[in-house]
């Protein structure tokens, strides 16, 4: 372009006037997107031929940011993108100043830089997305609506701002003329009950619509507004309508409805009886909000004077439209069967008038009252004085035929007239049946107890049991049962359920790794709701059992004795071996427990036998010093002895029941007081023997005040040995003392 050697449109002009230099006054420049500086054009003044002190500055306008000048070759370059749309020209100032001194040297000149349109902005509607209407059928090329789409481009240069508009959705019901944008029906018959609303895309594209040039679009939605050109239309051409008798006037016997497919004024009908009302019974108005005819009652119905009544009524539109072909209308017949009311009995006359004297008898026929049913059933009647109107009860009457008789003497004297009320009613009887509502009371439950049986070698997903449950409630609705494993049950290894969508579940084992010997029952907490309101439940346990079973899944055995007992017995022979088995064992323990008993050893040896005797140790003890040989709390509590010790006595035949020993405190020890309580309990026993039995120490302790009791160092022997001196050691030994004196009497006889 001329931009692109340096020289823009309206060259620059030089002369050789007052002024050194003079060029055009604008500047033209294309906008562009490009990265690079683009050369606006060249300024030029006899004074830079041959001089080097010269340079030229630039001012205005972008000056500095926009545009930048050279200062040695007066090249002017564009450094930015110039947008036209943002700003269309430019007004800049040249000068030539002194290079050294900034003196200027040539007056400053001005010059606009213009910024020249390219298409580069697409149309625009500004106002979009569109609504709009039409009525229905309206004729092809009805206007509907227009649409405005905007350019930012420039209108006078070129055709970048030039629109074309064309439709892009909506054909073949609607057009746009390509100039004005104004969208037209297309399609004759449009029909709202078919179709109410269409969606428009409508597209502009600038260059005049030819390649290249830059579009937008839009969407415009076109409602269809509705006309009477449908008829109100019977949802069907025959009503029935049972009336009774005595319903009364001005209330509604049955509706009718004639449908209309347009809608607002354009739907409502009014209606009218045309035929078989000749009489004024009936009368048909129009529901405002419903727009149903009303069939009331005008005049009282008398089922034994007509019975059913036949007649044709009519809908028509409200709305009228001459263009549609109106008035729309239809008809329907409607049939109308009065039903038999049971109505009270009628009396022959409205008001009797009897006579009777004064001085007539009781019991006399004054008159007769006559009522009889009007119902086709002609039901007996039965006559009653109300009491109300005959207070004294000076009247009675015969329930059956009316008769009046005087039931007390009359006094013409006192009352001339009486006025009293008879009643008429019907016998009539009817069957009542009572029927008792069901709630929801009753909480579902397994249909029977179910007992499962699993096979040990079932495989996973194998159905167990399908459980169902029933519910004595009786809801309408039907029953409907929700199954589902207690919360504790929800993750466990064995067992899920399935719904079977029957109110039905199926119980599936998850492994196939069942073992009696490992578990042989297995207990499946089920809870079931159902659909009632508020709904019940309940916890149901299916009881499931490992079994042993054939290759054909056929259970055989389910018990973990049968699974152990060896093949080809039969339960009778295994119950023989277990009764032999059983009676060998009782002669053995008879047998032995006789042997215990014969060779039972003189001296006790049960450490369960713990008697309240001094008991014997291996070693001598010290006396009160010694703490050492052994541990004084065995003497306190004999029962913790550890070990056998033998005891020189003879066990009892009759055994004595131990008594609960007294306890010293925790950290007390008297040894005294223990063995003083034990001597005691044993010379007041019966069974216990007529001797103590005596604890010999291998250690003596010392400083004891009785000496050595031990015979081991003494040069005498027992015969040789005199005990009396035992008696003098106090009341401790005084017992040990008359053993030793008894002991030596016997030997001397």
């Amino acid at each position: 372009s001329a931009l692109a050697s340096g020289l823009g449109e309206g060259q620059r002009l030089l002369s050789r006037a007052k002024r050194g230099w003079v060029w055009n006054q604008m500047f033209v420049l294309e906008e562009f997107s490009g990265p690079d500086p683009i050369l606006v054009g060249r300024l030029h003044t006899d004074l830079d031929v041959g001089s080097k002190n010269i340079k030229y500055v630039l001012a205005g306008e972008g000056a500095g940011t926009i545009f930048a000048i050279n200062e040695l070759t007066g090249d002017i370059h564009a450094m930015k993108r110039l947008d036209r749309e943002e700003k269309a020209e430019y007004t800049l100032t040249a000068q030539v100043v002194n290079a050294d001194t900034d003196e200027p040297l040539e007056p400053p000149s001005e010059f606009i830089i213009k910024v020249q349109d390219i298409n580069d902005n697409p149309p625009q509607f500004i106002e979009g997305p569109y609504r709009a209407s039409v009525p229905e059928m309206s004729p092809v090329g009805t206007p509907v609506t227009r649409v405005t789409a905007t350019d930012a481009d420039d209108p006078v240069y070129g055709n970048s701002a030039k629109l074309v508009y064309s439709i892009l959705e909506g054909q073949p019901y609607f057009s746009v003329d390509p100039n004005s944008a104004t969208i037209k029906i297309a399609l004759h018959g449009m029909d709202r009950e078919m179709r109410e609303e269409y969606l428009v895309v409508i597209q502009a594209k600038d260059m005049g619509g030819h390649m290249g040039g830059l579009s937008g679009t839009t969407t415009v939605t076109i409602t269809l507004t509705d006309i009477n050109d449908n008829p109100p239309k019977f949802s069907k051409s025959l009503y029935e309508f049972i009336i009774p008798e005595d319903l009364p006037t001005g209330k509604m016997g049955g509706k009718v409805k004639a449908n209309d497919r347009d809608i607002g004024e354009n739907a409502k009908s009014t209606y009218s009886v045309i035929e078989g009302n000749d009489q004024g019974v009936f009368e048909i108005v129009t529901d405002p909000q419903t727009q149903e005819g009303l069939l009331r009652l005008k005049k009282p119905l008398d089922y034994e004077s007509k019975r059913a009544y036949t007649l044709k009524v009519e809908a028509t539109n409200v709305r009228f439209e001459p263009s549609s072909g109106g008035p729309f209308k239809d008809t329907a017949t409607v049939k109308i069967v009065v039903e038999d009311a049971d109505e009270p009995p009628v009396f022959s006359k409205p008001m009797y008038s009897l006579e009777v004297n004064e001085n007539a008898p009781i019991n006399t026929v004054i008159g007769t009252v006559n009522a009889r049913d009007p119902d086709s059933t002609g039901s007996s009647v039965r006559y009653f004085i109300d009491r109300h109107t005959d207070l004294e009860r000076q009247f009675n009457i015969n329930v059956d035929d009316g008769k009046i008789t005087l039931a007390k003497p009359l006094d013409r004297e006192t009352d001339m007239w009486h006025n009293i009320t008879v009643t008429a009613t019907e016998i009539s009887r009817a069957i009542v049946a009572i029927r008792v509502m069901d709630i929801n009371d009753n909480a579902p439950e397994f249909a029977t107890e179910y007992e499962a049986f699993l096979c040990e070698n079932g495989k996973p997903g194998q159905v167990i049991q399908t459980v169902s449950a029933v519910d004595k409630d009786d809801p309408i609705q039907g029953h409907y049962f929700d199954y589902r494993l207690v919360p504790e049950m929800l993750n466990n290894p064995n067992f899920t359920i399935k719904n079977n969508q029957d109110n039905s579940i199926s119980v599936l084992a998850k492994h196939d790794t069942f073992r009696r010997q490992k578990q042989e029952m297995y207990f499946l907490p089920i809870i079931v709701t159902d659909n009632g309101n508020p709904p019940m439940s309940s916890t149901n346990t299916l009881t499931i059992r490992v079994c042993g079973c054939s290759k054909d899944g056929i259970v055989q055995s389910c018990n973990v004795e049968a699974y152990v007992l060896p093949i080809g017995l039969s339960m009778g022979a295994l119950i023989a071996i277990l009764a032999c088995i059983i009676l060998l064992l009782v002669i053995v323990v008879l047998f032995v427990t006789l042997r215990r008993h014969k060779n039972e050893p003189l001296i006790i040896k049960d450490d369960e036998d713990v008697r309240e005797n001094i008991i014997r140790y291996d070693d001598e003890g010290g006396g009160e010093e010694d703490t050492e040989a052994f541990d004084i709390a065995t003497l306190q509590n004999p029962d913790g002895i550890n070990g056998y010790l033998p005891r020189k006595d003879i066990k009892p035949d009759l055994q004595f029941m131990p008594r609960a020993g007294q306890h010293s405190g925790p950290n007390g020890v008297d040894v005294d007081e223990f063995i003083n309580v034990r001597l005691h309990e044993a010379d007041n026993d019966p069974t216990a023997p007529p001797y103590d039995s005596i604890q010999i120490y291998g250690y003596e302790g010392r400083g004891s005040i009785a000496g050595s009791l031990s015979s081991l160092e003494t040069a005498s022997s027992d015969s040789d040995q005199n005990y009396d001196y035992l008696r003098e050691w106090g009341p401790r030994f005084r017992r040990l003392g008359e053993l030793y004196s008894v002991g030596e009497s016997d030997r001397e006889t």
